[in-house]
């Protein structure tokens, strides 16, 4: 029980630390020019993304609001089967960052109808985005060397392992 008290805590200071850096980006970004932090490389710019990544599908928060809960659902199911072992102390810490990802940013969107973003890398032109979106990147970059580097097959057995009643649990 303590162990799931310290992954929750952990899950809500980063969606504080997400929140927060949101709020300071509606107070001191919008409607103003940004702020150049690198010259030509790197700007905090206010944005209201309505869209999901990069922009897409916008307008459709409802949708949004319904894959994240699914989503949260699903992965909660996962983070339950995960063997309680130290080898999977990075399977907990990819549920902590995407957990936290996802509400950070279902929270912008259930409650101001968009999600702020505001990190621009100029240089290369690419999307502007926020801290959940980092802790969602980091994650999958994450899970892609856990999976091609780290764990073996049989390591990731529990998501398929047969329950009690010879169903999948």
């Amino acid at each position: 029980m303590k162990k799931h008290i310290q992954i929750f805590s952990l899950i809500i200071i980063l969606i504080l630390a997400d929140q927060l850096t949101k709020l300071w980006a509606l107070a001191e970004l919008r409607g103003s020019e940004g702020i150049s932090v690198i010259t030509g490389i790197f700007e905090l710019q206010y944005l209201e993304n309505r869209g999901a990544a990069f922009g897409i599908l916008q307008n459709h928060q409802v949708l949004f609001l319904l894959i994240t809960v699914l989503a949260a659902v699903l992965l909660t199911y996962i983070y339950a089967r995960i063997p309680d072992d130290k080898k999977y102390i990075p399977l907990r810490i990819c549920y902590v960052l995407l957990m936290a990802g996802a509400f950070g940013n279902m929270i912008d969107r259930a409650f101001r109808g968009y999600v702020v973003d505001f990190f621009y890398f100029k240089l290369i032109d690419f999307p502007i985005f926020n801290v959940a979106d980092i802790y969602v990147t980091v994650t999958m970059v994450l899970l892609m060397g856990l999976i091609l580097f780290y764990y073996k097959e049989e390591d990731l057995e529990f998501l398929s392992r047969k329950g009690k009643h010879g169903r999948n649990d």
